[in-house]
């Protein structure tokens, strides 16, 4: 194994020296938990359903540390970090009720009894972004295991301290060796190795598109389950009718919170034109009173990005022909600082506009009418979330089956919640996580037949 730093965003500093697996270590990882499955299988639900709570109760016992890890680790603000670590505690409970509500089917058929079962798969390789290391983490392993899979999870390179934590508490709780194991490592080693180990019948990829078609096409070779998450270039749909107020003081941070490095990030604010320039009177003040800072700091909204590389790549979408309306502010020091940016496109083949910035930048464009404001948020390969603002509740409703995204929100920026299914359209990705079904999407459906 070789080792990898880690370092604080925030302060450019190391924070932690991991070992970084190799491909005879993840090979060896994928074993054990092969094993591990002929037993993890036959545990019966409700007792596979109380070590899930246990594993619950366990991280909300580890909450705030968990936290200051995610604070110095991703550079998350101190709220964020507390529910992300909240979150994997609710998914879990969630999950630990998934066991006992596997239920088959008792199909109507000639000559005898037709049922149907659903079994676990087997090994679940499970790849995690460093834009929200734990929950992503917990929506992969909390179903999956609840259905009876075992689990290696690859947490992302430049933020793997939480998944180790997560890690040690699911053995403190309970869960037997090698039912759920983290292996830091590179992504062309470790998660290419889930992709073609045969052991592993199903990856779950969060991460960018051009990615997560490279694991699609290599789990082909074996048929091989996959759930993809992967990219977002979401509208936030203004109309005239609209709460201006309420919604140009919301709009910044479904854009800015955890620096813009989110999927579902309203990137793309779309405004009925004949309330365009009182939306943008009304947003200026509220980007600029966004706090930025550190984020251990209870009262900052908005952290770093997540490296120097990143807010290279952040930066080079403002061209010099880039019409900045305005900004908001940033720390002076070390710290991978970027301010939140409201940029006016000026053509609709901007890249600003186009692609996925993953950073602090927003661009706001007018719309004409209710059909003009549907095919600007669809004129996109992406479509994982998006807002809908209106007081009419017959346009929320026409607006919301017509625009193509996995996940919307009237009058609100909400994307995900734990109850109900999350997932993209288009090349926002494939399957669903998350909501009552989560655990099906870790079986395989058996019929079995028996004769009178």
């Amino acid at each position: 194994m070789t080792k990898s730093q880690v370092l604080n965003p925030a302060t450019e500093q190391v924070v932690a020296t991991v070992d970084a697996a190799d491909e005879a270590a993840t090979d060896a990882a994928i074993a054990r938990a092969q094993r591990a499955f002929a037993t993890w299988r036959e545990v019966a639900p409700g007792d596979r359903a109380r070590l899930l709570r246990r594993f619950a109760e366990a991280v909300e016992a580890d909450l705030e540390h968990l936290a200051q890890l995610e604070v110095a680790n991703a550079g998350h603000t101190l709220g964020n970090a507390r529910w992300e670590a909240g979150n994997v505690r609710d998914v879990l409970h969630y999950s630990a009720g998934l066991p006992e509500r596997l239920l088959g089917s008792q199909i109507p058929v000639a000559g005898g009894v037709d049922i149907t079962f659903h079994e676990p798969l087997g090994v679940v390789g499970v790849i995690v972004p460093w834009n929200f290391p734990m929950p992503i983490a917990a929506w992969g392993f909390g179903p999956a295991l609840a259905a009876g899979n075992t689990v290696v999870l690859k947490p992302a390179e430049l933020t793997p301290l939480t998944a180790i934590r997560l890690g040690e508490l699911a053995l403190e709780a309970g869960l037997p060796d090698d039912v759920f194991q983290v292996i830091p490592g590179k992504g062309s080693v470790v998660g290419q190795r889930f992709v073609t180990h045969p052991a592993v019948r199903k990856v779950v990829f969060t991460g960018s598109t051009e990615v997560g078609k490279q694991i699609m096409a290599g789990c082909a070779d074996q048929v091989k389950r996959v759930t993809l998450e992967l990219g977002g270039k979401s509208a936030n749909i203004v109309f005239a009718d609209a709460d201006l107020e309420r919604a140009a003081a919301t709009a910044p941070y479904a854009v800015f919170d955890n620096a813009g490095q989110d999927c579902c990030a309203r990137s793309r604010i779309l405004v009925q034109r004949d309330v365009f320039d009182r939306f943008l009177e009304l947003l200026e003040p509220a980007v600029r009173g966004v706090r930025v800072g550190d984020p251990a700091d209870e009262a900052t909204e908005m952290g770093p990005l997540i490296s120097a590389a990143h807010r290279d790549r952040v930066a080079g979408y403002l061209e010099p022909s880039t019409t900045v309306a305005f900004t908001g502010t940033r720390p002076d020091g070390p710290g991978f600082w970027f301010p939140p940016t409201v940029v006016l496109p000026t053509a609709p083949t901007d890249r600003v506009l186009t692609e996925e910035v993953f950073g602090p930048v927003v661009a706001v464009l007018p719309f004409e009418d209710e059909a003009d404001a549907i095919r600007i948020a669809n004129d996109t390969e992406f479509g994982l979330s998006g807002s809908i603002w209106t007081s009419n509740v017959g346009r929320a409703l026409r607006v919301s089956r017509a625009v193509e995204a996995g996940n919307l929100s009237v009058n609100s920026h909400s994307s995900v919640r734990y109850w109900t299914p999350f997932g993209g359209f288009k090349q926002s990705g494939l399957g669903r996580e998350l909501g009552p079904d989560a655990a099906r999407a870790f079986t395989e459906t058996k019929n079995v037949f028996i004769a009178h």
